[in-house]
Order: C-alpha cells, then structure tokens, then sequence
C-alpha cells in the first residue's frame, strides 16, 4: 500500500468515532494510528499500546523586560487572542490565551524588550499496538495539559510523527473547530462518521462544509444506522456523498466498546467489513 492518511472525525460527540478509527487502522496488516483528540485521547484504551517514547510539547510565550518595556501598547493592539494586556505600570501576559504566534515580539518597536521563552502545553507518546491477529500498529498520542487551551499546538506535533509508509489513520476531535481543522487539514481523505438522529444530520451537514472547504474529499459511516430516520442517507444522496458504511446497533458491540475492545476483535467479521471500507476508501481515490 502507497501512503495513505486518512481523517476520521464527526462533527458530532458521541457517534463511534475512535470505534471506527480503531477498527479501520486494526484491518490494514501495519498501520499507524495517531491520536489527535488532544483534550480527551482515548484510543489507547481499545488499543493497549506499549508507549516507548515520550516527549514534551513546547509552545513560545512572550517574556517582558520591565526595564526596557516603554509600555506603548503595541504588542498588546497586535495580539489577536487578547494574551496581552497593558497596565498603568507593566504588560500583563496571559501565558493560557498565547498562540505562540511571536507577532508581539515582531512588532515591538523596542529591541530586547520583548522576548520568547519556551512553556510546556502538552505531552506525546509513541509505541507499538498489537492486534488480536497479530497485526503491527504504530501508536501515537497527543495530550494537552490541564488548564491549557493550545490543542492545536499538540495536534501539530503529533502529526509530525505521521511517518507510516502505508496507512496513517488520523483520530480527529469532535466538532468543526481549530482542532478538528488542524487534523483534517493535509489528509488525503476524510471519513465522517455519523448517526441517522436529528443531531447527526445537523452536525454532518457542518462537518461536510468545512471537510470541503479544506479541499479534502469525504466520506460517510452511518453508525447505529437502523435507529432514527432516513434523512442522513437522503442528504448523502442529495450531497453525492459515498456512503462508505453502514453499522447496525447491535448490544455486542456496545459490550465491546464498554469493555474497551475493538470491534474487529469482539466481532471478527467486522474484519472483512473495515477492509472493505478501507478499499472503498482507496477506490474514491482513484482517477
């Protein structure tokens, strides 16, 4: 297999995303799974992985010299996250709203008096998985420190260990947000994994304009798909959406997600199920 990444994310919580994600990565004989939901990573609970590695996420903070600092409120004016602001006797920085974007210290019109340190946000693991076959899966987590906001700085990072020469699946957070942006963003195809609820739909319809808005071509996995209605698969139709999946609810593998295996594992059939979604995958690809 070429080099493949694929984006698996919902617009919605709650709808079997890291199911579908765990599973599609767990069908390919050796994969890599990166885990960028970096405010609540749970793939690692379906696939147990050994962690060999581990590395701090750094993020540059601005750090004001007093004695240099003229107080013109420059820096404080250009900052578009409101990090900075200018007192009657010093530049308060709210290290927790800080990007990282370094245009405080680009535009100080004094030399030295704003300088860049470098603050920890986050943590990453590496490792190895093992399917129930024997499968090989490089693992790979991101984890946002509690009290931090920079999500999108750790997904960056984990992203870089994106290295598999064959499949990379990519666990996107939930949402439509920068940090669902930020993991979508590059890949070569996104699935969008929903249910045929009201708040699927709504939040479908939302995940697929910003997928498209990115120049990411799509796909949908309609989990639980015989509860609910049918207005999903008629805005799939509609849209020219590929229904790439349909997973029924079925008490077996809610047991399977609530005992943290995943389903290929709990359900061996499923197997032959999730490489066809990845060959579906492959053939929307296709020219």
């Amino acid at each position: 297999m070429t080099a493949l990444t694929i984006a698996v994310a919902s617009g919605k919580g709650g709808t079997g995303k890291t199911s579908v994600a765990a599973s599609l990565a767990l069908s390919a004989p050796s994969a890599q799974y990166i885990d960028c939901d970096v405010e609540t990573p749970n793939g690692h609970l379906f696939l147990r992985p050994e962690i060999q590695r581990r590395g701090e996420v750094r993020m540059r903070t601005p750090q004001m010299d007093p004695s240099l600092c003229t107080l013109c409120g420059a820096c404080a004016e250009a900052c578009e996250f409101n990090a900075l602001a200018v007192t009657r006797d010093k530049v308060l920085v709210f290290a927790e709203l800080c990007h990282g974007c370094g245009v405080c210290a680009y535009l100080c019109p004094v030399e030295g008096a704003v300088t860049e340190v470098q603050r920890g946000i986050g943590l990453l693991e590496m490792g190895q998985a093992k399917g129930a076959d024997a499968t090989q899966l490089q693992f790979a987590k991101g984890r946002l420190n509690v009290g931090e906001t920079g999500s999108v700085g750790v997904i960056k990072a984990v992203k870089q260990h994106a290295t598999h020469d064959g499949l990379r699946v990519l666990d996107a957070p939930a949402g439509t947000a920068c940090p669902m942006v930020e993991t979508v963003q590059g890949a070569d195809y996104c699935v969008l994994v929903t249910e045929p609820t009201p708040f699927g739909l709504h939040d479908l319809k939302l995940a697929v304009e910003v997928v498209r808005r990115l120049g990411v071509p799509c796909g949908v996995v309609l989990n639980r798909c015989d509860i609910g209605d049918d207005r999903v698969k008629d805005y799939c139709e509609t849209e020219g959406l590929p229904l790439l999946m349909e997973i029924p609810f079925e008490r077996s593998l809610a047991e399977a997600y609530a005992r943290g295996l995943p389903w290929v594992e709990a359900r061996p059939e499923y197997r032959d199920r999730f490489h066809g979604l990845l060959e579906a995958i492959q053939g929307e690809l296709e020219p």
